[in-house]
């Protein structure tokens, strides 16, 4: 495998090929030939050097402009060469380019690469220094069409000046797309391509031009294809009996931790242990093959190198499912991921379905099943949680708890040897108790397959995602951490948008878009009405409105003097409603009940209640309950205190109303789904 870095000229004859206008060129092996090319091309000119031996010609002195005469032009062929050799002495130099020079535009970069997890991607961004001064650069992971790559153009900081701003003209948008488009179908189309630049691309009021181009070329590229591999099917997850190898009387041991955890399952339970005859009162058996009755899952926990023997017993058992919690396997290195492929082949050999290895297990709290060593188990609700680190899912479980949130499934896949994020995804997808998915991903083994799923899913449930490894530092610590090699945070970003995947910033913002989908979907847009008793909190809401996207409608007169019929006269007469401090439930009640038969005005209501001597906050959660009950839209609760709040809090998670004891955190949350509703194209959003 070779990869070559091909030279400007013959960069530039790609673009020409597929239809991506260039400057008028030659290439001079003579200050005689550069002279004919100069003629050719018409003044004003640019010289360039060409040699596989300089990659950053300018450093070099290897480029020279404003070129306008026969002498100039014999004169920069001479100069040239002397500043190669004197910058890199014996530098091979192929020719030299002798190049119509263009009149200044916008600069922009085209860029292409080969992503290890997702396979090649497209770049766009301001050219020329900018894109290292701002970053500002939108990624498409292909295939896109001529709608994706409009987003990405619409996506950038510095579209303004595309579009035209203050003194700045309008530029060629339709050129632009029809060139990335161009280049789009070249790079998709040809797989000796792995890597390209065009930089800068001129941008014009009318038309552009490529000035500088440089393509990589493998004569033997590595295809990312995702490999054939059997769907799980759901079936599988019908668990009605569990045999826990490694099974132990040991407190201190993983396999007692796991079996006292399966006590409460209602199915039947087989600890194996050779050396026990029965473990936590239930008779234990030797190993797999001597339990009498059907199997329908086995959990390993015993050292990593007895495991392929043991999924060689579960395979003559026909146990459909195995969970390897054993850790020692692809995230120690060679040895250990020979050791993965050996368990991985045994199980194929079987038609057998691993989890793992290396993970925490699986809970279904629906199912009273919990084949994980965490000490606590989470309560039942409509969150299935899929995580790559268990020690991620045993602190969420743990902080859920007093939190009052509730898990459809909580998965760990560990090295995903076999059933990835995607099997769990389409599972969560179908399952009826699941209402919103939330990833916590290390690395993603198959990116197209991956694109695909979700794709699906997302249409009809949300998927939530915090993608770890953004810092260099990070991304070695997810490659130790489950035997990874992570891709480029920023492709990943790029995918997920392009998937439909919600992404998060943090463990705490995922579980708060996550519990507000669950609970309230989409809202139809961006429209919103803020009501509340304290208007120190009204006018943070408008500032975190503002920031987070979120437009507060305008109320007409109309409605203003509904609102005056049943509000004190020193209410704020306008969006957000301040009911003022010695609000009561009853004027809450009064102004919902107006809401209600407005709501055709609003997509969106945030009601903020603080605690007051007049006010009583459970009679305030229940109207807020029977106002999220009278409405189609999206309810956010942002009921703020102390221990007063605890009963109202309870009375809100009963109503599956979320609220969010942090203002901004409800503003931000709501920001973030609507801002990804809009940038995905759903048809809802937008203002009615």
């Amino acid at each position: 495998m070779v990869r070559t870095l091909l030279s400007e000229a013959e960069g530039y004859e790609l673009l020409n090929t597929a239809g991506v206008p260039i400057p008028r060129f030659q290439v001079a092996r003579t200050a005689e030939e550069a002279e004919k090319a100069a003629e050719a091309a018409g003044y004003p000119l640019v010289m360039k050097v060409i040699s596989p031996d300089i990659i950053h010609k300018s450093d070099a002195g290897g480029v020279i402009t404003g070129i306008g005469s026969a002498g100039d032009v014999r004169e920069a062929f001479g100069k040239i060469r002397k500043n190669v050799e004197a910058y890199k002495p014996g530098a091979v130099v192929s020719g030299i380019m002798v190049e119509q020079q263009l009149p200044p535009g916008l600069e922009l970069i085209i860029g292409g690469k080969t992503d290890p997890t997702f396979g090649k991607v497209i770049t766009i961004g301001l050219g020329g220094k900018l894109v290292e001064l701002l970053h500002d650069v939108a990624i498409g992971v292909l295939p896109i069409d001529e709608s994706d790559i409009r987003s990405m153009v619409h996506g950038l900081r510095g579209y303004r000046l595309i579009a035209g701003f203050r003194d700045e003209p309008a530029r060629d948008e339709e050129a632009l797309v029809r060139i990335i488009s161009a280049v789009n179908r070249m790079f998709h189309a040809d797989p000796r391509i792995t890597e390209f630049d065009i930089n800068p691309l001129v941008l014009y009021g009318k038309g552009a031009c490529a000035v500088d181009a440089r393509f990589y070329i493998d004569d033997s590229p590595a295809i990312t294809e995702t490999p054939q591999m059997p769907e799980m099917q759901s079936r599988i997850m019908d668990i009605h009996s569990i045999a826990v190898v490694g099974a132990s009387t040991d407190p201190n041991k993983v396999g007692y931790a796991v079996c006292r955890n399966l006590l409460t399952f209602p199915g039947s339970l087989f600890p194996v242990n050779p050396k026990s005859d029965t473990i936590l009162g239930r008779k234990s058996y030797p190993d797999l093959t001597s339990i009498p009755d059907p199997v329908d899952l086995a959990v390993i926990v015993i050292p990593a190198a007895g495991v392929p023997r043991v999924i060689e017993e579960a395979g003559k058992k026909q146990i459909p499912l195995v969970i390897v919690i054993s850790s020692g396997f692809r995230e120690t290195g060679a040895e250990g991921a020979a050791l993965e492929e050996e368990c991985l082949s045994a199980a194929r050999k079987y038609g057998i379905r691993i989890m793992g290895p290396n993970c925490l297990g699986l809970m279904l709290p629906h199912r009273t099943i919990n084949t994980t060593f965490d000490p606590v188990s989470p309560k039942p609700g409509n969150i299935a949680f899929i995580s790559q680190s268990g020690a991620i899912i045993t602190t969420i479980v743990d902080w859920s708890l007093p939190e009052e949130i509730g898990f459809s499934a909580v998965i760990s896949i560990g090295n995903q040897a076999d059933l990835t994020f995607e099997d769990f995804i389409t599972y969560a997808g179908d399952d009826p108790h699941t209402k919103s998915i939330i990833l916590y991903v290390e690395q993603i083994r198959y990116g197209p397959r991956f694109m695909e799923t979700v794709r699906k899913v997302s249409l009809t449930k949300p998927v939530v995602a915090i993608k770890s490894g953004a810092s260099r530092i990070g991304q070695k610590a997810a490659s130790s951490h489950t035997g990874s090699l992570a891709g480029s945070f920023d492709v990943y970003m790029a995918a997920f948008h392009q998937a439909g995947v919600i992404p998060a910033s943090s463990i705490r913002e995922a579980f708060q878009a996550a519990e507000l989908l669950a609970s309230e979907g989409y809202p139809k847009g961006i429209r919103a009405v803020v009501i509340t008793n304290a208007g120190g909190f009204g006018v943070l809401a408008s500032d975190y409105a503002e920031r987070y996207g979120i437009e507060l409608v305008e109320f007409s007169p109309e409605l203003i003097a509904e609102l005056d019929a049943v509000l004190p006269a020193d209410w704020s007469r306008a969006n957000p409603i301040d009911m003022v401090g010695d609000s009561s439930a009853d004027r809450f009640a009064r102004t919902f009940n107006i809401m209600i038969q407005h709501q055709d005005l609003w997509d969106i209501a945030f009601v903020i209640a603080v605690p007051s001597a007049i006010s009583d906050p459970i009679r305030v959660s229940n109207e807020l309950v029977r106002f999220s009950k009278n409405t189609h839209k999206m309810i956010v609760g942002c009921m703020i205190g102390g221990d007063s709040m605890k009963t109202p809090l309870r009375i809100l998670r009963d109503g599956q109303i979320p609220n969010f004891p942090d203002l901004e955190d409800a503003f931000r949350a709501v920001g973030t789904i609507c801002k990804h509703k809009c940038s995905t194209g759903m048809p809802e959003c937008r203002h009615d």
